[in-house]
C-alpha cells in the first residue's frame, strides 16, 4: 500500500515537473522552411473562395502570383461527370491588383493579386473552375451555389489558427473538413496569423488549408494580430495598419461602413443573416450599421462574428466597452448566435435581455434561450481560463474547455439550428440545439452535450502549457 502511494506521488511530481517545463520552454522542433518556400511564382497559389455578392447568384475566387504574369483568367462551366470540361467553359478577365509591399517588414515582397467575381451563375448549382493566365492554370475546382430558398446547410466555425499553423493548424482544418465535407463556407473568427503582414505566415495558412481554400468558401473577420506597424518607426509611434495582404487576398463584401469596408460586412445564406464585425477599431461607428442590418434582415436566423469575445474568459481580460456597445443591439434584435475568438480557450453559455437568475433553468429541457455566445480556439496556442470565468458577467457558462484545438459544424434545417463543437481528433465535446418558436424572437434551448464527458482543462490535458498573451 505504502509503494503505491509513493509511486503515486512520484507521478504526480513527475507532472507538475513536465508541466512547468512545458510552461517555460519554446517548441522544441519548430519547423524551418526555406526562404525562398513563401514567395509567389508564375503558377497560381492562395487560390480562395470568398462571397462578396449574393452567394446564390454569384462567387468570388482570388489567386497570387508573381508581378511576372500581368493579367489573370478564370474559367467556370457546370460541373460534370465527363473530363474534358475545358470545352464547355467561359473564361474571365481577372482584376489585377499589385501588392507591393517590399518594404512592409514581415513581408518584404511584391505580388499581383488576381480576383474574379462570377455572375449570373443559377441557385443550388454544382460549377467546376480553375484559374491561370493563358498558360499556368490551377487544378479545377468545384462550388455549390446557394439556393434562393431557405433550404437545410451547414458551416464550419473556427476560433485562432494564429500560431503553429501549417504544423498544427493543418490537422484541425483538414478534420473539419472531414467531419463536415458537404460544409458551404468556413468562418474564422480573426487572428488567422500571428504577425499581420508575414508573407510565410499567410503562406502557412494557405498551405495549411490547401484545397479546402478552393472548394469552401472563407468568411474571416479580422483579429488583433491582423494589425501591425509596417516598420520600425510606425512601431515606435504605435502605428497598426490592416494587414497589407488583406485586401488583395480576400474580396470580400464592401457593404459595411465607410471606413471599415471588407473587414466589417454581412450576406444572407438560406434563410442566414451573417454579420461580420471588426472588434479592434471603429467600434462605435458600427453601432449604427449593426442596427440598420438586423432592423432591416428578412431572414429567420442571425449569426453575428467577430474577434474580441463580448465575455472573456481568459485571465486578466474583460472587453466591457465592445460589451457596452454591442450587446444591447444584439438583445434588441435577438440574435441567435454569437462566434468569437481571441482568449484561446473554449467557452459557451447564454446572455439576453433579461438577469441572470432568469436563465438558471437554461440547462433542462425545452427552456427559452438567450443569445448564445461562443468563444472557441483552434490552433496550437493556449490560454488557461479565469477563475472567475462568466460569474460577474450577466450570462451563464455552460460549456468550458482549455488547452484543446476545437472546430465546430452549425447546420441549420429551417426551424432548428444544430450546434456541434469536436476536437481536432473528431471527439463530439459540445452539442445544443434550438428551435424556433416564432419567426423573430425567443427560441428554445436543448443542451446536447456529452455529461459523461469531463472537462477538458490544462490540470488533465496533456501537454500543460500557456503561451504569453498579446
Amino acid at each position: 500500500m505504502k509503494n503505491n502511494i509513493l509511486v503515486y506521488i512520484v507521478f504526480l511530481n513527475f507532472l507538475t515537473i513536465i508541466s512547468a517545463f512545458a510552461q517555460k520552454t519554446e517548441h522544441p522542433d519548430k519547423p524551418v522552411f526555406p526562404a525562398y518556400w513563401s514567395k509567389p511564382t508564375e503558377q497560381p497559389d492562395h487560390i480562395i473562395l470568398t462571397f462578396s455578392g449574393d452567394p446564390s447568384t454569384s462567387q468570388s475566387v482570388t489567386w497570387r502570383t508573381s508581378i511576372a504574369v500581368k493579367q489573370g483568367l478564370a474559367q467556370i462551366t457546370l460541373a460534370s461527370a465527363a473530363p474534358r470540361i475545358w470545352k464547355s467553359a467561359s473564361q474571365t478577365m481577372a482584376k489585377t491588383e499589385l501588392m507591393d509591399a517590399s518594404k512592409v517588414d514581415g513581408a518584404e515582397v511584391s505580388s499581383n493579386y488576381h480576383s474574379v467575381t462570377f455572375k449570373g451563375l443559377m441557385p443550388d448549382t454544382l460549377y467546376a473552375y480553375r484559374v491561370g493566365d493563358g498558360t499556368h492554370w490551377s487544378e479545377w475546382f468545384q462550388f455549390r451555389t446557394a439556393s434562393k430558398k431557405a433550404e437545410p446547410f451547414s458551416f464550419l466555425y473556427v476560433g485562432d489558427a494564429q500560431n503553429y499553423i501549417l504544423e498544427l493548424w493543418s490537422r484541425l482544418i483538414r478534420e473539419g473538413f472531414s467531419k463536415a465535407p458537404k460544409a458551404r463556407f468556413i468562418v474564422h473568427a480573426g487572428d488567422l496569423v500571428s504577425e499581420a503582414h508575414s508573407e510565410r505566415q499567410w503562406h502557412e495558412w494557405f498551405t495549411a488549408g490547401g484545397w479546402i481554400h478552393g472548394m469552401v468558401p472563407s468568411v474571416p473577420s479580422p483579429g488583433n494580430h491582423e494589425y501591425r506597424a509596417f516598420n520600425e518607426r510606425e512601431k515606435e509611434e504605435k502605428v497598426k495598419n490592416l494587414s497589407v495582404q488583406w485586401k488583395p487576398q480576400f474580396t470580400l463584401p464592401e457593404n459595411g461602413p465607410a471606413d471599415l469596408k471588407e473587414t466589417a460586412y454581412f450576406f444572407d445564406y438560406q434563410g442566414v443573416r451573417v454579420i461580420s464585425l471588426n472588434s479592434n477599431n471603429h467600434r462605435e461607428e458600427q453601432v449604427v450599421w449593426l442596427d440598420s442590418v438586423l432592423k432591416n434582415n428578412p431572414n429567420k436566423w442571425t449569426i453575428a462574428t467577430f474577434h474580441h469575445p463580448i465575455f472573456s474568459s481568459a485571465k486578466e481580460r474583460d472587453n466591457k466597452e465592445l460589451r457596452d456597445l454591442w450587446k444591447p443591439v444584439f438583445d434588441k434584435y435577438a440574435v441567435d448566435l454569437v462566434l468569437q475568438g481571441h482568449d484561446h480557450s473554449y467557452a459557451r453559455g447564454q446572455a439576453g435581455p433579461y438577469k441572470k437568475n432568469e436563465l438558471e433553468g437554461v440547462n433542462t429541457r425545452d427552456s427559452i434561450a438567450g443569445t448564445v455566445y461562443v468563444v472557441s480556439v483552434s490552433g496550437g496556442k493556449m490560454y488557461t481560463l479565469k477563475k472567475d470565468l462568466w460569474d460577474n458577467y450577466e450570462a451563464k457558462l455552460e460549456r468550458k474547455a482549455e488547452n484543446t484545438q476545437l472546430f465546430q459544424v452549425i447546420k441549420v434545417e429551417d426551424d432548428k439550428l444544430i450546434y456541434e463543437a469536436f476536437t481536432v481528433t473528431g471527439e463530439l465535446y459540445d452539442a445544443f440545439n434550438l428551435e424556433k418558436t416564432g419567426k423573430k424572437g425567443k427560441n428554445k434551448f436543448i443542451d446536447l452535450k456529452n455529461y459523461s464527458e469531463e472537462e477538458r482543462l490544462h490540470g488533465n490535458t496533456f501537454p500543460v502549457y500557456e503561451d504569453k498573451k498579446e
